[in-house]
């Protein structure tokens, strides 16, 4: 019997090849051959069918566990996990602008749930990556400090309020602390890497030191490589000497230079601790963004 898509199979040895219209004049010592090159041709279609439209590895119900098989320290509290799918050609089905609810442990052994954004696309093969900032009391934070390479995490999904479609605004503007850049950076990479999707890309990027810049490699990399279309400018509170970019916080004078200007077609997303996203949401208001000009991650 073979497999077809959509929950549909096909029994060779049944079918009246007689039926169908390149078969019907054949002479019977012929029809085996045509049986086989019937059935390879049929197979092949559905192999490429499965390719152009894989199935996610995600359940929006269930947690599925997903085994750790890199970790990658990139600064003092934060790391970069790698988690195998199924399999090598697996993907993780994770749309644009969604993310994922992680299941864990806290220091007292008590299951705690956290939402993360990936880093990776459907279009890296075979894994999908986390980027975690481990704060010292925090819950979830404990269980990814704990987590060594071979032990499995919970996650379930997709989930989440934000879709994205190439060309649904002209522009974003982002404003980002901390460990908020995942959710940033994943909608980053998918304007970017898609060549069709001239969407422009304005980032306002805070931190308190260099250090805990997370992603800065990747970051400027897009903007060498997109100037015209990607512009990241970095805010630290705590600055080195001979800083260049923004000091303190994010200020209404650096969202009216960094940020295109309030506009129909252009729109504002914020991700951060929760006093951040406050003290944004007041500047915007201030600055005409309307509240469908904003989104909250």
């Amino acid at each position: 019997m073979l497999e077809l898509p959509f929950k549909m199979s096909l029994r060779l040895s049944t079918l009246d090849l007689k039926q169908l219209p390149f078969v019907g004049n054949l002479p019977p010592e012929l029809l085996g051959g045509a049986v086989a090159i019937f059935a390879v041709g049929l197979t092949a279609a559905c192999i490429y069918y499965l390719r152009k439209n894989p199935k996610g590895s995600l359940d929006p119900k269930n947690f599925k566990e997903f085994k750790l098989v890199k970790k990658t320290q990139i600064s003092p509290n934060s790391a970069r996990f790698r988690f195998a799918l199924p399999t090598p050609t697996s993907i993780l089905g994770l749309p644009v602008g969604k993310n994922i609810l992680v299941s864990g442990k806290d220091s007292e052994g008590y299951e705690v749930r956290r939402s993360y954004t990936p880093i990776t696309l459907n279009s890296d093969i075979g894994y999908f990556e986390l980027v975690v900032k481990m704060y010292p009391n925090g819950k979830m934070s404990h269980h990814f400090r704990q987590m060594k390479v071979g032990d499995f995490l919970a996650v379930r999904g997709p989930k989440g309020r934000f879709s994205y479609k190439p060309g649904q605004v002209r522009a974003f503007g982002m404003i980002a602390g901390g460990s908020g850049i995942t959710p940033m950076f994943q909608l980053i990479r998918a304007i970017l890497e898609n060549p069709k999707d001239k969407t422009k890309l304005h980032l306002i990027y805070a931190n308190v030191t260099v250090d805990d810049i997370l992603l800065k490699e990747e970051l400027d990399m897009f903007a060498n490589k997109f100037p015209d279309q990607f512009k990241v400018y970095y805010v630290l509170s705590k600055p080195p000497n001979e800083w260049k970019g923004g000091i303190g916080y994010v200020s209404k004078d650096m969202i009216q230079a960094h940020c295109p200007e309030p506009a129909p077609d252009i729109q504002i997303l914020r991700c951060g601790p929760p006093p951040m996203n406050k003290a944004m949401g007041t500047l915007l208001d201030t600055l005409g963004y309307t509240s469908k000009m904003q989104f909250e991650f």
